[in-house]
């Protein structure tokens, strides 16, 4: 499979040929499945907080995060392209010159693409696009109806044009103001101003592919004065980038290798599971994580801020609890009713059904980091969920799952997931300092087994990827973990273009 050009690039992006080989051997053979016992749900596992409780948590965070670091942490290291999808098969797909565009969309019941162009004047992006258009293609408007679409497709995706395609996701014009238009990276800059800021700081630290650092510079020095004035809020930006060590090789639906237009051979970022090293680095009492994609436009923002906020509320209750309960048992004369108050503790705050009878065995599960996951009720929409899992050892314990863990194919497991309640919107708040205030060394808690084989694409076309266990499910397994739901309203990701349509993206809509 590998000729003597292959073993050079494997080498020159500082991989081995043997984990190369060995990757491959993973895709032939497959990863073993996660055992999924039953879905979360509230009452098993998800808590619905009182609005009169939710109000305190609040009450809580805010009383307290002045004295705290606060970070936010944003995934931003994907490129656009899944966000383009059907409008690359359009263009492999269609000849202006030999069909009409109506007929083109009628005959392929291509209903994505017939939304996206009958609503241009909405998306952010339309008026830049047609500038380049004016530069590119001078005689467009004398053009047919299909080759001005085409024209314009192209314009946005290709090199020659506005290179959306290659643009990491959060430099993409995602909403569309009077006098401007904002990218996904701005608005989580705006938002972090509500709920992440302490005295008038506000600290973010960004995953982003090294090529697209002076990308995110520059629209950084764009945006900072707008968006600090309209806060009254500093910005500090911090950045880090997948390690090319943790790329895996890209293969075909065959499982043979993927190679591009020059049968180069492709090598992807191993899923956010790589990020688990960057997050490691962050020193904070509190750390929330978003991804890049999900936000809303400004009018929408203080809506979500309170559920964050109760998140991290919930965090800091949680963590004063924990913490005493660790010094209690530093004690050596701890009492039986102490040890039976902490039982009751992990069993109904932190959904740990194996407990231990020790105090050194109830210490060792209590002294770790800890999350709160915002869940949300299942709509249908792509993604991981909350279950509960069962370990090889035997163990039962609660987990964020993605889908590609599970196997679908199996009746009991799919009739599983297709139960479940609510899913993973990936919204996170983290304690990762323990009750000495110092830092975990968050690969220790990990399990190394949880990777998983994922579909994606790459200029329109499938391939299949190797994924480290998932930052928020894998990389967490073994973190003490509580489940709260919050409104779908705070779920507002972009996977397709025509997302940016929703009214969440769209401000004054």
């Amino acid at each position: 499979m590998l000729t003597k050009k292959d073993l050079q690039q494997i080498e020159n992006h500082g991989l081995s040929v043997d984990s190369i080989v060995k990757q491959l051997e993973t895709f032939a053979r497959g990863i073993p499945y996660i055992q999924v016992i039953t879905a979360a749900s509230v009452g098993n596992g998800i808590e619905v907080i009182p609005e009169k409780s939710g109000e305190k948590l609040i009450e809580l965070y805010e009383k307290k995060k002045n004295k705290l670091e606060v970070v936010k942490f944003v995934p931003a290291s994907g490129a656009a392209t899944r966000m383009f999808q059907f409008l690359h098969q359009f263009l492999e797909e269609y000849n202006p010159e030999i069909e009409k565009v109506n007929k083109f969309i009628k005959n392929g019941d291509r209903r994505e693409l017939e939304r996206f162009f009958s609503s241009l004047k909405d998306f952010a992006f339309v008026n830049d696009v047609r500038k380049k258009i004016r530069i590119n293609y001078p005689d467009y408007k004398h053009c047919t109806k299909g080759t001005r679409w085409y024209y314009f497709v192209k314009t946005m995706l290709e090199e020659r044009g506005l290179n959306y395609s290659n643009l990491p996701k959060g430099l993409v014009p995602f909403h569309k103001y009077s006098k401007y238009a904002t990218t996904a990276f701005e608005e989580q800059l705006y938002e972090a101003a509500f709920y992440a800021s302490v005295k008038d700081e506000a600290f973010l630290h960004f995953t982003f592919s090294e090529d697209h650092v002076p990308h995110f510079k520059n629209k950084f020095n764009d945006v900072q004065k707008r968006v600090s004035r309209k806060t009254k809020t500093n910005f500090n930006i911090s950045y880090s980038f997948q390690k090319k060590e943790t790329d895996t090789i890209a293969v075909t639906p065959e499982n043979k290798p993927f190679r591009d237009e020059e049968n180069n051979l492709v090598f992807r970022p191993s899923g956010h599971g790589a990020l688990l090293e960057n997050l490691n680095e962050i020193d904070a009492d509190i750390i929330f994580i978003k991804n890049i994609d999900n936000v809303v436009a400004e009018e929408y923002v203080e809506q979500i801020t309170a559920y964050k906020k109760l998140l991290a509320g919930k965090l800091l209750w949680l963590q004063q609890k924990v913490f005493a309960h660790l010094r209690q048992l530093d004690n050596e004369e701890i009492s039986a009713v102490t040890l039976n108050e902490i039982k009751s503790f992990l069993w109904n705050e932190l959904s740990i059904k194996d407990i231990p009878e020790s105090a050194g065995e109830l210490k060792y599960i209590l002294n770790r980091p800890i999350r709160v996951c915002g869940v949300v009720k299942n709509t249908g929409a792509p993604g991981g969920g909350p279950f509960w899992v069962k370990s090889e050892t035997g163990n039962i314990t609660l987990q964020i799952v993605e889908t590609a863990q599970i196997d679908m194919n199996d009746s009991r497991q799919g009739s599983i997931v297709a139960e479940a309640t609510h899913f993973n919107p990936v919204d996170i708040v983290c304690g990762v300092r323990d009750y000495n205030g110092d830092k975990f060394n968050l690969t220790k808690f990990t399990n190394p087994k949880a990777g998983f084989i994922s579909e994606k694409s790459q200029n329109g076309k499938h391939l299949k990827a190797l994924e480290l266990p998932g930052l928020w499910n894998g990389g967490m397994a073994n973190w003490n973990t509580a489940l709260v739901e919050v409104p779908i309203a705070t779920f507002n990701p972009v996977k397709t273009v025509n997302d940016l349509l929703q009214k969440e993206h769209r401000p004054n809509a």
